[in-house]
């Protein structure tokens, strides 16, 4: 038996921003966005097209959500804006993951109470919850069609991973005219994450049918487009191509979840400082030439994105894959000596996404 569940309502296209005045359907929202939004004319455009339905703007979301600013927001929005029911997130994973916190309700509209629900990965109690309409500005996190979202405890060196019922956005705007201007650095590891997302729902417990044809094509589309992409940062149809392969990956690690390469990434993001999407993406190889062997099915669809008939080479073709695009794929690059790489591994594999991982470590 095998099921594949997505209840996200997705619209994509050139222009497709444009059909957020009928998504929310006369309701109000309040906009959480990052700051260079306003500068870029995002902010004003949502004002344009929603007009006195926009209550407020947030445009303070800074990369990787940490509780200790998350925290004061929270309880802003739970007392300023209780009554409005729809949060419009408009950004990369990080505004996106903001929201999913925001949007969750609390007897007392105090983060103290949501903090246990973070870091015992539990349920909170039945409330009128608001709605996400969530509006990818890059095309790597995935985040605007699941449900999880990645907390950070910087102080505490812990990252926490909310999951609710309700966290499933209402539906994700997939408009690759929002990505024009986002800079080589961030398309680059928006770009890998969708790699790793990818291939991580491939070598994965959890996969099934559905969710491994939607990767394989993820993997190929982000593979064919990245290095073109990076060459040509203002090409559009570049642009929608890479949105359409995380798009993809989204929807087929919504339902699998991430897997050995993700757990080992957050040591990776806490301890040496490495932004998420190259954390998650240099050890690809690494991980590949685990998963190799350990079932067919895997085998054949992970062989086939890298049109190789035998696993060194596939495993060579994304080392260089990778390299071309300025990526180290050694552990020392990134501040790891050998022996440490080795514990990482086994630490990682015990971890709530490690053991998604396709092959048991010993």
């Amino acid at each position: 038996m095998w099921t594949y569940h997505n209840p996200v309502r997705v619209i994509a296209g050139n222009g497709s921003l444009n059909q957020l005045p009928a998504l929310l359907a006369g309701r109000n929202c309040l906009l959480v966005t990052f700051p260079e939004a306003g500068s870029l004319g995002l902010v004003q455009r949502i004002r344009q097209l929603i007009g006195e339905q926009l209550r407020g703007v947030i445009d303070s979301i800074l990369p990787n959500p940490d509780v200790q600013w998350l925290a004061p927001l929270y309880e802003q929005v739970q007392r300023d804006h209780a009554d409005v029911p729809v949060i419009v997130a408009l950004g990369g994973g990080s505004a996106i993951d903001s929201a999913k916190a925001l949007i969750c309700t609390t007897a007392t509209g105090r983060f103290t109470d949501l903090l246990p629900v973070l870091q015992q990965a539990a349920q909170l109690p039945p409330a009128l919850h608001k709605h996400l309409i969530a509006i990818p500005t890059t095309a790597g996190t995935g985040s605007e069609v699941t449900p999880w979202a990645t907390i950070w405890d910087q102080a505490q060196g812990r990252k926490y991973s909310l999951h609710q019922p309700h966290t499933w956005p209402e539906a994700a705007i997939i408009d690759a005219e929002l990505m024009a201007s986002l800079p080589a650095g961030a398309t680059l590891a928006s770009g890998l994450d969708a790699l790793s997302h990818a291939l991580e729902s491939i070598w994965n417990v959890n996969r099934n049918p559905v969710s491994m044809s939607l990767a394989v094509q993820a993997a190929r589309r982000a593979m064919a487009t990245l290095p073109a992409l990076m060459q040509d940062l203002g090409n559009l149809q570049l642009r929608a191509d890479m949105a359409q392969a995380a798009l993809l990956a989204g929807l087929a690690f919504s339902n699998t979840k991430t897997a050995l390469a993700h757990s080992l990434s957050y040591d990776i993001t806490l301890q040496h400082g490495v932004p998420h999407g190259i954390a998650c993406s240099f050890s690809l190889p690494l991980v590949l030439e685990m998963a190799l062997g350990a079932d067919p099915a895997a085998d054949a669809a992970l062989l086939s994105i890298f049109d190789a008939m035998a696993p060194a080479v596939a495993v060579q073709r994304l080392q260089v894959f990778l390299q071309q695009l300025g990526v180290a794929t050694e552990p020392a690059h990134y501040g790891v000596a050998p022996d440490d790489w080795q514990t990482m591994v086994h630490k990682a594999a015990t971890g709530p996404r490690g053991r998604n991982f396709i092959r048991t470590l010993d």
